[in-house]
């Protein structure tokens, strides 16, 4: 299959209708949204949305989100209430999932067989486009390989999907740079299952109880159910060992300066710090207060980490609170808990 890149806004009509026949005919679509690229199927076509898996390798019990656009076009896959409505009121469209009871006009295949469904209206022009255009609500997980880091450019996405779906739409890099918030709602209480960019503090603005649910910090237990995309595997992971430090433990700098001189190895450090370490396979993610820009380059940098060929890096653990919380689930992720320092250090 040759797949075709395509540089697309949300004027880009005839490009659109391209990619929308595409979707209508069972076919996968790579589409750019706020967060990551998606990989995009009729999410009321079983069949596509079992090669989505099949393109990215992807554990059949991982559940898909639904990408819908505007919020009361839930009402058709969905069962919702006065608090769906509230949270979208206040953050749809934008990076935020919603699961909800599942209608039966979405198949079993896309919810990994739960009796929920994740709902997701994205802001970015051209995803919002599409969805409109093709008429159909749009499957969509992260356009990459299972488990590799996300892809937040349309070239992330061909390094992956390469001859496996005929369409990429290119629509620039992504804005936010993580997947999406997930929460699970009832009348009266949130509990967070992926964190994003919408924060428990936001979302605490609306909906005082929000409880964040244990695998979002901590490895899943055995025998537990994924409710969520992300919950279960390793994801995000670069090809290298990564390690996080714990700087309340370990001097970062002498440590990795350390490991700079016997080791084939990148840090993954704040641009305040590149100075005090050796010109040497560096990989900057930003001020060291500027979360925003340390979130939209964090899986640009783990990429770059794969084209360096090392095979350590070492990165600061994120705080696990506010909006550092989405890049603490992320790396503790990316590295399998590996974790240097404190009581439950490793050490290496």
């Amino acid at each position: 299959m040759v797949t075709e890149v395509l540089r697309v806004n949300k004027d880009s009509y005839d490009i659109l209708s391209k990619a929308s026949l595409l979707l209508n005919k069972g076919e996968l679509v790579a589409i750019p949204t706020e967060t990551v690229y998606g990989l995009g199927a009729n999410a009321y076509d079983k069949n596509a949305c079992l090669n989505i898996f099949k393109a990215k390798g992807r554990p059949s019990d991982n559940p898909l989100i639904v990408h819908i656009a505007e919020p009361q076009d839930a009402e058709k896959i969905a069962f919702t209430n006065d608090l769906y409505y509230k949270l979208a009121q206040k953050f749809m469209p934008g990076p935020l999932t919603i699961i909800l009871p599942k209608k039966e006009i979405i198949p079993n295949e896309v919810t990994a067989g739960l009796d929920s469904v994740a709902i997701r209206c994205p802001v970015h022009p051209v995803a919002n486009a599409l969805i409109k255009i093709s008429g159909i609500p749009i499957a969509a997980p992260s356009a990459n390989s299972s488990g590799k880091p996300s892809p937040t450019t349309a070239q992330h996405v061909y390094d992956d999907m390469n001859g496996k779906i005929p369409l990429i739409l290119d629509g620039g890099e992504c804005d936010v740079g993580v997947e999406s918030t997930v929460i699970k709602i009832t009348e009266s209480e949130i509990v967070l299952l992926r964190p994003g960019a919408v924060t428990v503090e936001m979302l605490k603005e609306i909906c005082p109880n929000v409880t964040i649910a244990g695998a979002v910090k901590e490895e899943l237990q055995a025998g537990q159910v994924p409710l969520s995309p992300g919950m279960k595997y390793k994801h995000y992971a670069p090809q290298a060992n990564l390690y996080l430090i714990d700087d309340r433990y370990i001097d970062f700098i002498e440590f990795t300066k350390e490991k700079q001189k016997t080791e084939n190895c990148a840090i993954m450090c704040y641009n305040e710090e590149i100075e005090l370490l050796e010109n040497k396979n560096l990989l900057p993610v930003g001020n060291k207060d500027d979360i925003k820009k340390q979130t939209q380059r964090l899986f640009i940098i783990l990429r770059e980490a794969d084209k360096l060929g090392v095979e350590t890096i070492y990165a600061h653990l994120p705080n696990d609170e506010g909006e550092s919380l989405a890049i603490y689930n992320r790396m503790i992720r990316a590295c399998a808990h590996r974790v240097l320092g404190g009581i439950n250090g490793e050490g290496k």
